[in-house]
């Protein structure tokens, strides 16, 4: 059996670009309103504590050990994957890495929570309470991680509107948990992260079951596969993954360390500031994001088919387009964020243009870097990616004290181009001459 698959790559990264736009519009309304209830019902530190701890599973998406990697690359260069056995053993392997990953997150979580470390890792940002939340938001993540080969199967069969689609409920999911810690809680609030974890593990619950009807059988047998080490080994899988992990364990340190260190170095107000920013400007980010992630699969199958596939004309459009959607935001942030915060907050113009530079850097990484997701180029971006970790908390560390929570997202700007941009860039290019 032969997947149907998206008919062009154009065509499936602006189906993608669509659905997110549509998806992060209306999960941003619903996220604006679900932000003015925590601010307004709990005040701006616990809103600044819910942004702090929200944002944890950005900073170790290298818990999935580059099984993203390897299971996209698969799916996108079968067939026939309903009935490949290098799929279904892929999947197998993937499951149990992830499994072993889950619970080991899981244990780490309540170990921190037992020794009362919490506040230690994350700083004064923490609120009362906010350590056992922090400690049941990492279960959570542990036991749903797992699920999370639902979303990459999506991805490799060029299905990732529909894995887009999907990822429309969280934000209604997480104003209805919020609800509940209204209408149930004690009234402080330190409880709120936990209905965002909630709802990202509902949401890859149901990316799962969406993937595993479209290759049905295989996610079952896979799973039923797990337990059964000597019987159904696994497929090699670190060759791919390594890299990949690599660049999952630095780029999170270099890139997502900017609440944590405003949190020991800025002031709650400048937390809650990068948090909104954040959050307001992750609508672009995420459509910029899921556009790029189509490009996947499409440059998968061309290297199995020897075809040469050029990422560069990409890279312009996607630069053009995350530049007009993002100074489109930013025109439109003095009417927005009013609404938010019930004038209670603002974005200075320094932290509005940083976003709006990273938006239009990672617009422009993204193409290459789906170009380079072969073991080849993965293994090329292992060094660049590295050295990115000092110089970014070097740069954050250094400018918070000047511009406050515009510090972070300069560093990381400037980072992104120098240890990503431009050394990817002449690894392409030096790779389409070879091949002539």
């Amino acid at each position: 059996m032969t997947e149907a698959r998206a008919g062009t790559p154009w065509r499936s990264v602006g189906n993608s670009a669509i659905a997110q736009v549509v998806v992060t519009g209306l999960s941003g309304l619903v996220g604006m309103m679900t932000a003015r209830l925590i601010i307004e019902q709990f005040g701006v530190a616990q809103y600044a504590q819910y942004g702090l701890l929200s944002s944890l599973p950005a900073l170790i998406p290298f818990a999935d050990l580059g099984m993203a990697a390897v299971v996209v690359n698969v799916l996108a260069s079968s067939d026939r994957a309903s009935t490949d056995p290098v799929v279904r053993r892929t999947l197998t392997s993937a499951f149990r890495v992830l499994v072993c990953s889950g619970l080991t997150i899981a244990a780490i979580g309540v170990l921190l929570g037992v020794l009362g470390w919490w506040p230690v890792l994350l700083g004064p940002g923490l609120l009362d309470g906010g350590a056992v939340t922090a400690t049941v938001c990492a279960v959570i993540l542990g036991l749903a991680l797992p699920c999370g080969v639902g979303a990459r199967i999506l991805v490799g069969l060029g299905r990732n509107p529909l894995q887009t689609a999907l990822s429309g409920l969280a934000a209604p999911l997480v104003m209805v948990g919020v609800l509940i810690v209204l209408a149930v809680g004690n009234g402080s609030g330190s409880s709120l992260a936990i209905a965002s974890y909630a709802a990202v593990a509902i949401v890859a619950v149901v990316r799962l079951v969406a993937a595993a009807r479209l290759v049905r059988p295989q996610v079952g047998a896979a799973l039923r596969d797990v337990p059964r080490l000597r019987a159904v080994p696994g497929v090699r899988v670190f060759d791919v993954a390594w890299p990949m992990l690599v660049q999952m364990i630095s780029l999170p340190i270099a890139m997502q360390t900017g609440r944590i260190l405003l949190s020991h170095q800025g002031t709650s107000v400048d937390l809650a500031q990068y948090n909104l920013a954040a959050q307001l400007f992750g609508v672009v980010l995420a459509a910029v994001s899921s556009a790029g992630l189509t490009l996947w699969p499409h440059f998968a199958r061309a290297r199995n088919q020897s075809v040469k596939a050029s990422p560069f004309r990409a890279s312009l459009v996607f630069v053009a387009a995350g530049a007009v959607l993002s100074l489109l935001l930013a025109v439109l942030l003095p009417v927005l964020v009013p609404l938010v915060t019930d004038g209670k907050l603002g974005l200075t113009l320094s932290l509005v243009a940083a976003f709006v530079a990273f938006t239009i850097v990672q617009a422009a990484k993204y193409p290459i870097g789906m170009y380079m997701t072969d073991t080849a180029g993965l293994r090329a971006q292992v060094l660049p990616i590295v050295l990115m970790v000092p110089l970014n908390l070097a740069l954050t560390w250094w400018s918070i004290p000047y511009l406050g929570a515009a510090g972070p997202v300069w560093a990381t700007a400037a980072s992104v181009v120098v240890c990503q941009v431009v050394p990817t860039t002449l690894w392409v290019r030096r790779r389409l001459r070879q091949q002539g």
